[in-house]
């Protein structure tokens, strides 16, 4: 099997300028770069540039795939709209799930491993697409995808079984909730069972 390494940054908040694109384009020689994203697919070597970095500086979305298993999605919100103390009772159990500071923002980082989840080459390139509105559900107040996190603990065995629930549902699911779980591979049964309970 070869390899293969999917990138793309969306910029939602501040359009890139030309010296950003410059700057991006020392990075990649290859990337498609546009006044909003960053997009760059490897067959053979790696990404010269931080993630982190990249987030911090230019771009609010971030998604990663590679066909081995690996997967992220990167987040970027105004610290002062983030409460740390309502997404802890969701991301105590997990160490798939990361709050990081940058400046005014936080960046929320969400990974998962798995070798035997993987998808075709061209099968990713709508994901962060399908994605994007979550950011948007954030900053609205819906928390729905922490849940999904949480759930994310749940398979790995990191939840004590008489753990309360950090919601009482999640229904009815979003096309962008849906898309999150197909996309970390979360166990559709469990989804499910959430989704048929109301989330108010």
């Amino acid at each position: 099997m070869s390899e293969y390494q999917y990138y793309e940054f969306q910029a939602v908040d501040r359009p890139l300028g030309n010296a950003d694109r410059q700057a991006l384009r020392g990075l990649s020689s290859r990337a498609r770069i546009t006044a909003t994203s960053f997009t760059n697919v490897y067959e053979w070597g790696d990404f010269g540039g931080d993630p982190d970095e990249l987030m911090a500086r230019w771009f609010d979305l971030h998604l990663y795939f590679a066909n081995w298993g690996s997967r992220r999605l990167m987040i970027k919100l105004p610290a002062k709209l983030v409460d740390r103390d309502r997404k802890g009772s969701f991301l105590a159990a997990t160490d798939d799930v990361m709050l990081e500071d940058a400046g005014e923002n936080v960046i929320i980082s969400i990974s998962r491993d798995e070798e035997e989840h993987e998808y075709l080459d061209d099968e990713d390139l709508s994901w962060l697409a399908a994605l994007a509105p979550l950011r948007a559900d954030l900053l609205a107040g819906d928390l729905r995808l922490f849940y999904l996190t949480w759930l994310m603990a749940v398979e790995a065995d990191a939840v004590e079984p008489d753990a309360p629930e950090p919601m009482p549902g999640i229904g009815p699911l979003t096309e962008a909730l849906e898309a999150f779980a197909a996309f970390f591979g979360i166990d559709h049964d469990l989804v499910q069972a959430a989704a048929e309970r109301s989330a108010a």
